[in-house]
């Protein structure tokens, strides 16, 4: 495909290509540039300098090359915007930290492209991918070893963030811009990534998972003692209060004190461990956990510091039980039956199933597993499946989550099994882009979407992934990252980003 007519007549480029290097490319009348597979970058500015050499008039200031620019213009051949039709040749603008302005490639307002702008070129365009049921837990150990909390204890911080830091990195050069860490330290990274000192995606934390005593967040293996200087909520060493990965309270006092410590922890969302649990060595992943009291008091606590409640459950009556108390997400859901996929489309919770960590589960055939944790993994695989597709054949709303670390290859293997479970492509990638904020409600900023006024999260894509989303799983289909507008992959672009 050729261009003729992209750029103004006397606009000098300085063109960025693939390997990185800058030329300069002098343009008097338009120009045909081929189409690059791989796309290309070209940043067009006024100079006088240029202007005077060639005899082409103009009263621009010169810009040096090295000026930031705001401004950048995608074209591409698909547009998918995330919660509605694809649409074919169309662009996009970029200004600032916001979408300023979609619509036809024919169609650009020349306010940008008569000024300075970077020009960017895509096959395809994108929101940026969330992963809504991440852990902020990196104790080096094998994805199946990360629910071993004694682990995570005996983990330095340092050393668990410094592995973090890296695993954020990994996670945005994948496409997640995104993600919602339900138990585990991303409250202090975001801290890290907001102020810039490590890349990574906008984290959504809910600080530590609330568990009672004898529950899925308990460590049946320490004594009780243990347990609870180090978790609870009242006997805790000073300066340590709630700031794990798990928070054990019991009565509603405690549940109501546990959920406030994650708000003043940075919480924008509130997890609690409402069943139990298949990688907890000696609860019982088909009884509920919590009474009536003390979950609606975390709701309610919640709800009134805007807080979205995220509901771990895998009993059919502890789905019933949170879905009535007025949580805003059920996560796993291993043995809902039809008539609790009903309830949870008529309150309109948000379903996020967790297919990937089943599945990985099963691969290991047991081995190194506990035995009564693998028990019960095989148990919750015999209905997990049928349940998500219930879920979608009764149009609940479905979000996305892996249960895995960022940056971990499952978070884009969920969208796969979004579509194994009875989702169109485009259903599954809305269900990993547009749907993604839902599960935070209002802490998120308008995101998700290619849409005017919504932040620029914004994903260039090699390969079409509404034909196949699998084409998500290969990272070097994900060409451009966008995340608030500024570029963080791209061709010559470094590991920091766009300076």
């Amino acid at each position: 495909m050729t261009r003729s007519q992209a750029s103004p007549s006397n606009a000098p480029a300085i063109r960025i290509a693939d390997d990185g290097h800058t030329s300069n490319a002098i343009q008097i009348n338009n120009y045909v540039d081929d189409e690059h597979e791989q796309g290309i970058v070209r940043i067009q500015k006024f100079s006088m300098a240029f202007g005077q050499s060639f005899g082409i008039p103009t009263t621009q200031p010169p810009v040096s090359p090295l000026k930031k620019v705001t401004v950048t213009v995608v074209r591409t051949k698909l547009l998918i915007p995330g919660d509605d039709d694809p649409v074919a040749d169309a662009a996009l603008v970029i200004e600032n930290k916001l979408i300023a302005w979609i619509g036809p490639k024919s169609e650009i307002p020349s306010k940008y492209t008569d000024n300075a702008h970077k020009a960017v070129e895509t096959p395809y365009l994108m929101p940026g991918l969330w992963d809504c049921h991440l852990h902020f837990i990196d104790t080096g150990l094998p994805t199946k070893d990360e629910g071993n909390y004694a682990a995570f204890i005996a983990t330095h911080p340092a050393t668990n963030g410094a592995r973090l830091a890296k695993d954020c990195w990994k996670a945005l050069q994948n496409g997640y811009t995104s993600v919602r860490d339900l138990a585990g330290m991303g409250c202090e990274v975001a801290i890290a990534v907001n102020e810039g000192t490590i890349v990574g995606p906008n984290i959504y934390s809910a600080g530590a998972c609330l568990s009672q005593l004898a529950g899925h967040g308990d460590i049946f293996g320490l004594p009780a003692g243990i347990v609870a200087g180090n978790l609870g909520v009242t006997q805790v060493p000073y300066g340590f209060m709630g700031t794990g990965v798990t928070v054990i309270a019991d009565g509603v006092d405690e549940c109501r004190k546990a959920t406030r410590l994650q708000i003043r922890r940075g919480a924008k969302c509130i997890k609690v461990l409402a069943s139990g649990g298949v990688l907890s060595r000696d609860d019982d992943v088909t009884c509920a956990q919590y009474s009536s009291s003390e979950l609606s008091t975390i709701v309610a606590e919640a709800n009134r510091q805007k807080r979205i409640v995220a509901a771990h459950v895998h009993a059919n009556d502890a789905i019933r039980l949170a879905v009535n108390l007025g949580v805003g997400t059920v996560e796993h859901n291993s043995f809902a039956d039809e008539e609790t996929i009903k309830l949870i489309k008529q309150k309109n919770v948000i379903y996020v199933a967790t297919r990937y960590i089943v599945q990985m589960l099963l691969k290991t055939g047991g081995e190194g597993i506990d035995p009564a944790s693998w028990e019960k993994a095989k148990l919750c695989a015999t209905n997990h499946l049928k349940a998500y597709k219930l879920a979608v054949q009764h149009g609940c709303t479905i979000a996305l989550g892996s249960d895995t670390t960022p940056g971990d290859e499952g978070s884009a293997q969920e969208i796969q099994f979004a579509v194994e479970a009875g989702l169109s492509n485009l259903e599954a990638i809305k269900a990993a882009t547009a749907n993604g904020p839902l599960t935070v409600a209002g802490q998120a900023p308008q995101t998700g979407q290619l849409k005017v006024g919504y932040e620029a999260d914004i994903l260039g894509v090699l390969e079409n992934p509404v034909e196949d989303v699998k084409v998500l799983q290969n990272k070097d289909n994900i060409r451009w990252v966008w995340k608030g507008g500024k570029l963080f992959k791209g061709p010559g672009i470094g590991p920091w980003g766009e300076e």
